[in-house]
Order: structure tokens, then C-alpha cells, then sequence
């Protein structure tokens, strides 16, 4: 039952060439990017990858696509990624683009057992009716477009069909896991994890902080363990922020502002004292 392996090299030795991934994360939140980086390392190339992004330029999944590991991708966001725009229209990459919600379910679906099922999303568009391109050659041209999909009407509403979708390999990453693979994501992180751990059929987890079995309650598990077949402990380093904003410093209080001393009251002996206010904000 102890699922824990040394390195996140050995955890992805046997995904060979031509693997299909189902991949978490979401933008570079809760990214699996120790064994994105092993992939890498190892040269694993012509790969599949299902996930919600094909990484931003130069980070997660695309530090494969830079390096022209990634031949597919099925995705629902492609718009950070400037060189996967650049290897879409030449003819490098084939990309099959889905709704957000509809790649959620298809990855639950294809962990669950169920072949399709029907949604009215993509009703009356080129998500239905075909068309979308998928491949582009050299020269721009779209040779690969999507296939129109079975529509069926319930109740006076019309759905179209949409298969399940499953990969030989999963990669997540979790805030903490047990040597038996459950699963606990934190947060925000806890978006396509789950379901791409239930859609493949062999899934590696890295995990921030292993704790023994028993340790993590059946209620707070996310993934339970009977999807997950490695786990590989990796810290919390290597993670990393998308696009970093912040807000403007609020106007300082006029006190502060001009330099003078803000006077204290200590409570406990009435006693006042002077010193420089700050204007620095916590962090936050």
C-alpha cells in the first residue's frame, strides 16, 4: 500500500514517447511542475496533453511545448501562451479546444466510467457543428478541422454529445497526501487535480507534505486513494506566480504624510511615548 516513491524522475520513468497526460492545474496554480520538469529531463517527446492550459510561456507544460515535447494538446485556454499560438498556425502543434466546463466533465466522465453525456454547452456553434480548426501546414492553411457532434433534443432543449476523455498517465500535485494516495488540495488548487487524477490510468501525484495513514480524515480527502498509484514528496518549491498585480498604496494618513511624530498611550501605564508612523502596508 506505501506509494511513495524516491524522485520525481523515477516517478515518470516509464511515460514514454507518445504518452497522453492528464494533467492538473489551472494557469500555475496547483501545476505538477517537479514532474513536468522530469519529463523534460528525460526527453520524453510527441506527447498528448489534456489540461485546462498548455502551460504560460516558458512554465508549466510550457517548458515541454518550448522544448517541441508536446505534439496534441486538448485544452480550454490557449490565449497566455504566445509560442503555442506560434507552433498552432504553423503547422507544429494540433490543438483540439473544448469548453471549460465540458474538459472538467469529460476528465470526470472518463474517471467514472461513463463513455459521453449530453450538455446544451456548444449548441449552435462550431463546438457542435464542427469545424473549428485543428491543424494548420507550414503555410497556414488548415488541413484538421473538427468533426460535427450527434445533437439530441430532451424536454424541448437541445444537447450536443461529448465523449469522455482518459490518458495513461495522470500528474497532479496536492498540499498533502498519504503514503496510500489520498489526496488533499489546497484552495484554488483543487480545480482540474481531481479530475485528472480520476482520469488516468496510472497517476502520479506529487505532494507538498507526506503525512502517515489516518493522518488525513476520510472527509478531507479529495482524491481518495484508489485513484492514485505514485506519489512522489517535493516541498513547496518550484511554485510560481502567473501574472503578479498589486494595488496602490492607499494615500498615507496626513500625519505620516508631513513627516511628524505619531504620539502613544501605553494602557497599562498611561504613559505616552513618540515615534515615526509607518506607511508600509502588511503584506497581504
Amino acid at each position: 500500500m506505501d506509494k511513495v516513491v524516491a524522485s520525481a524522475r523515477e516517478a515518470v520513468a516509464d511515460v514514454g514517447d507518445g504518452a497522453t497526460l492528464a494533467v492538473g492545474g489551472f494557469g500555475l496554480c496547483g501545476v505538477p511542475v517537479a514532474l513536468i520538469d522530469a519529463l523534460l529531463e528525460q526527453g520524453t517527446s510527441r506527447l498528448t496533453t489534456v489540461s485546462n492550459n498548455c502551460g504560460v510561456d516558458d512554465q508549466a507544460l510550457g517548458v515541454l511545448l518550448y522544448a517541441g515535447r508536446i505534439r496534441r494538446t486538448i485544452s480550454s485556454f490557449v490565449g497566455g501562451n504566445k509560442e503555442l499560438a506560434r507552433l498552432y498556425l504553423s503547422g507544429e502543434l494540433e490543438v483540439e479546444l473544448t469548453p471549460q466546463g465540458t474538459l472538467a466533465e469529460r476528465l470526470r466522465a472518463g474517471g467514472c466510467g461513463i463513455p459521453a453525456f449530453y450538455t446544451p454547452t456548444g449548441v449552435g456553434t462550431m463546438v457542435a457543428d464542427g469545424g473549428i480548426p485543428v491543424r494548420y501546414d507550414a503555410e497556414g492553411n488548415v488541413v484538421e478541422t473538427s468533426a460535427p457532434k450527434e445533437t439530441r433534443v430532451f424536454d424541448g432543449q437541445e444537447y450536443v454529445l461529448e465523449t469522455a476523455l482518459t490518458a495513461d498517465f495522470a500528474l497532479v500535485r496536492a498540499a498533502v497526501g498519504d503514503r496510500h494516495g489520498n489526496l488533499v488540495f489546497h484552495e484554488s488548487a483543487r480545480n482540474f487535480n481531481p479530475l485528472a487524477g480520476m482520469a488516468g490510468r496510472v497517476t502520479i501525484a506529487e505532494v507538498e507534505r507526506l503525512v502517515e495513514p489516518g493522518e488525513i480524515t476520510p472527509e478531507d480527502v479529495h482524491l481518495p486513494g484508489v485513484f492514485v498509484d505514485r506519489v512522489v514528496v517535493v516541498g513547496p518549491e518550484g511554485k510560481k506566480i502567473e501574472k503578479r498585480t498589486t494595488r496602490p498604496r492607499s494615500s498615507a494618513a496626513p500625519l505620516a504624510a508631513a513627516g511628524e511624530e505619531a504620539t502613544t498611550e501605553d494602557s497599562s501605564t498611561g504613559e505616552s511615548s513618540t515615534g515615526e508612523s509607518s506607511t508600509e502596508e502588511p503584506a497581504r
